[in-house]
């Protein structure tokens, strides 16, 4: 089952274990600059709000009543990452425009290992874009649908679906029983943001390639057979513009985001995530993609402003795996 509260999609199975829940929040961020170079990851800014689509019916396009799900409000050329918490492990696939963040291709509910289509919770805490190389993904970063920029059209040349599609599949309640009394401590990866801080008139955002960011997506320490394939749960995540936002909802978008020069200005800190588990190699499909500054190489339109450079000068290393009774510094 999964609920909507507090900005939050909240999963949980409590038929087959009490611990049997996660949750997933979408965080505003910095948009990296999109210059070839690999930056660390950027704070949470806060959570993107989220509203339930039938709730909007008459607002909202068809096809978004038909898939049903969330919506939530993006600028043009904004960047977002994935917030994963939880101490029950699941599987999470992943997909924006139907083609999936991890391997390149198009969507499909089933788990696969050979490549890896999904990420691993707790092991993932968080999922910031496109796993274009192992331990490089190219950051979410949101674009009108049909403007040719989003990992959807450059490999379908469709502007179908837009958002973003979720899947998570619970381990299974006898693996999980022996994995938590082998387990001394289980960390629940939940942050808390810093600053509520940082166009056209088409509702639908798909999500394009931005600037390459240093995160490893983490190889399933499980068996594909210890995931219950019985339990499930799933939710389209739309994508509103965010001056289309207020038309549908009557509520005001959140705030402009920061732009690299502000962001450096208040003297927000960057992060180094490490973890003892290996990485999965990146994805040949979505390394070929090209970003946003690429693709509007040669084109009249410059989507990307405040595009320049910015160099890091204060990084916060988090590392997964504390001695017991130490004190945790999460991302916020």
């Amino acid at each position: 089952m999964i609920e909507l509260r507090k900005d939050q999609l909240h999963i949980r199975f409590p038929e087959l274990h009490p611990q049997a829940r996660m949750s997933i929040d979408f965080q505003r961020t910095l948009r990296i600059p999109d210059d070839g170079k690999d930056y660390p990851l950027p704070a949470g800014l806060g959570r993107f709000p989220l509203r339930h689509v039938d709730d909007f019916g008459p607002d909202v396009p068809e096809r978004w009543l038909e898939h049903g799900g969330v919506m939530l409000p993006m600028y043009q050329s904004e960047a977002l990452w994935i917030n994963f918490a939880g101490g029950y492990p699941f599987a999470v696939k992943i997909a924006a425009g139907k083609i999936d963040a991890v391997t390149g291709k198009t969507w499909s509910n089933s788990l696969h290992r050979h490549p890896q289509n999904y990420v691993t919770v707790p092991e993932q805490p968080w999922l910031d874009g496109y796993c274009v190389a192992k331990g490089v993904i190219r950051q979410f970063v949101a674009m009108p649908l049909g403007s040719g920029y989003s990992a959807e059209e450059q490999l379908t040349g469709e502007a179908e679906h837009g958002g973003l599609q979720i899947v998570a599949y619970p381990l299974k309640r006898d693996v999980y029983e022996e994995w938590a009394a082998k387990r001394q401590a289980v960390f629940s990866k939940s942050f808390t943001p810093m600053l509520a801080m940082r166009c056209t008139g088409v509702p639908d955002m798909g999500l394009a390639p931005g600037g390459r960011m240093r995160q490893e997506i983490y190889d399933d320490p499980f068996k594909l057979t210890d995931w219950d394939p019985e339990h499930a749960a799933r939710c389209f995540v739309h994508i509103a513009n965010s001056q289309v936002w207020r038309a549908i909802t009557g509520e005001a978008p959140p705030t402009v985001p920061l732009t690299a020069r502000e962001y450096k200005r208040n003297g927000i800190p960057w992060f180094e995530y490490y973890s003892d588990g290996k990485a999965v190699e990146g994805s040949g499909v979505l390394d070929r993609l090209k970003s946003i500054a690429q693709f509007a190489t040669g084109q009249r339109d410059e989507p990307l402003s405040d595009n320049d450079s910015v160099e890091i000068d204060r990084i916060v290393v988090l590392r997964q795996g504390l001695e017991k009774g130490q004190v945790r510094e999460g991302r916020f």
